[in-house]
């Protein structure tokens, strides 16, 4: 029998990645319903309800989530309707739906923890949101974790794809703008793409339907790209990507001071992904190959 499977947010861009390996999957697998948010309505708690009652899924994947970090100190209550209360509603009518034996796979993010340090985040460390934004995701993890309902808490970081508006698409822009860029060079992470997250988060999902993980399983991962560099490596990175169809702007560093923003950004970002490599056998590509795959993709749409 086909495993009910609801994905939420199917219109960003990690939702349109898992879109289309959920759709491109054997029917035999999934029965896929695919909700976007102008199709469910985060800030309706009867929808989301109503949502949940009628896809009666055995697998929940939000990936729907407010991720305009800046705009969010202004729109608190939005940031938190949509990153922490939603997911809580979510997560508690799937465990009375649904029963013990469904499962809710939402995304967190490296803003959870304060950026100190140089040693990457395990998930067991203390967290210490700089923003409105990474609040509201921790506020999520824990609305998520308190129903009771079985869970995957996935972090990631530095989020791009082929699609959707990204720190990818706005370097590609600013290039053809403009001969030189300063990008900020003391924040450091891992890039990660839509399409590396889908392909394990499928990875995850098949292990969770053959493997027979009980509520051991659920809790908080990481999950990003491996290596790590700065936003002004991954922007030089993106420029030789694309070399061969525009010509590249000098790129040069600067510190997080002189590039002020209405919201706080760590310092590290690193995050340890050992856990979810033990627990699912999920063995990312590095940020650099994940790049080039991407802009593989980009080129040939172009």
């Amino acid at each position: 029998m086909p495993r009910r499977v609801l994905l939420l947010g199917a219109g960003g861009q990690l939702g349109l990645q898992l879109n289309k390996l959920l759709s491109s999957t054997s029917v035999e697998d999934f029965e896929l319903t695919a909700l976007t948010r102008a199709q469910l309505d985060f800030n309706d708690p009867d929808a989301l309800r109503a949502a949940i009652r009628k896809a009666r899924p055995e697998f929940v994947i939000n990936a729907a989530a407010y991720t305009a970090v800046d705009r969010a100190e202004q729109e608190q209550e939005l940031a938190r309707q949509v990153n922490a209360i939603a997911p809580g509603i979510l997560a508690e009518e799937l465990a009375q739906v649904s029963g013990s034996d469904a499962w809710f796979i939402h995304y967190s993010t490296d803003y959870v923890f304060d950026g100190s340090g140089e040693t990457p985040w395990r998930e067991t460390d203390a967290t210490g949101p700089l923003n409105v934004y990474g609040q509201t995701k921790l506020d999520g993890e824990a609305a998520i974790a308190a129903t009771g309902c079985k869970h995957l808490v996935l972090r990631t970081s530095w989020v791009y794809a082929a699609d959707g508006r990204n720190f990818l698409h706005t370097m590609l822009r600013l290039g053809r703008e403009r001969d030189r860029l300063q990008i900020v060079d003391d924040q450091i992470g891992a890039p990660t793409s839509a399409e590396a997250i889908s392909a394990a988060t499928m990875a995850i999902l098949r292990k969770l339907m053959h493997g027979g993980e009980g509520q051991e399983a659920g809790g908080v991962y990481h999950l990003t790209c491996g290596g790590e560099t700065s936003w002004c490596g991954f922007a030089r990175a993106i420029f030789e990507a694309f070399q061969s169809q525009q010509a590249p702007p000098e790129v040069t560093p600067i510190p997080t001071e002189a590039y002020p923003t209405p919201a706080r950004r760590p310092k590290n970002s690193r995050l340890d992904c050992s856990k979810v490599e033990a627990a699912f056998g999920v063995q990312m590509p590095s940020w650099e190959d994940a790049l080039n795959e991407v802009a593989t993709e980009v080129r040939a749409r172009s």
